[in-house]
């Protein structure tokens, strides 16, 4: 494997939680690497760290030791202001709840993180319309949140992952609330999309 194709490499990833009477160690040396193009799923039962996992790959959560470089950037050595930047430009998230504004309709949701980079509004929701009608939505870019199904909701957010072109679109259970065709329509976009 050519080094320059990875996306993640995590080293010895060890996390350790406390409630001051007990130490819980939820993630022991977890070391793996993700390529370009790759897709990834990380199984276990629930409380097993998964979502741990995803929040300190996404620089989100710290690691009590180890390493995780992300698009070449060791994503906690670096400052807060770096890691947002890493987040905005090389990382989409979708997660289990589609935590959409509910203020603002499908495409301006799906915009946001174009707007956070500086571009221009009527640029970012030109993208945002493409995104959206790529993940089914053409029809309901300007339904708000509470106007559109779970699934649809659900597909907003994984065009709002995708709409600056990440390197790595980490996912959360995008499919636990959703029922099982919805669920399998997800999937099968997600890996389209890949």
């Amino acid at each position: 494997m050519n080094n320059s194709s990875l996306i993640i490499q995590a080293s010895g990833v060890t996390k350790l939680f406390s409630d001051g009477k007990r130490e819980v160690k939820v993630l022991k040396g977890v070391d793996f690497s993700v390529s370009s193009g790759e897709m990834v799923a990380i199984l276990g039962a629930s409380g097993s760290g998964k979502s741990t996992l995803l929040q300190i790959i996404g620089g989100l959560e710290p690691p009590t030791d180890g390493q995780v470089v992300v698009d070449g950037q060791p994503i906690h050595q670096l400052k807060e202001v770096q890691r947002c930047q890493i987040r905005n430009q090389s990382l989409g998230f979708v997660y289990q709840f589609h935590h959409l504004l509910p203020e603002f309709t499908a495409e301006e949701n799906v915009a946001m993180p174009l707007r956070i980079r500086g571009i221009a509004p009527k640029q970012a929701l030109a993208v945002a319309r493409k995104y959206l009608q790529e993940v089914g939505l053409g029809e309901r870019v300007l339904h708000k949140p509470a106007e559109l199904s779970g699934g649809e909701r659900q597909r907003t957010a994984i065009a709002r992952a995708l709409v600056g072109e990440p390197r790595v679109v980490l996912a959360d259970e995008p499919t636990g609330n959703l029922d099982s065709q919805t669920a399998s329509d997800v999937l099968s976009l997600l890996k389209r999309l890949n």
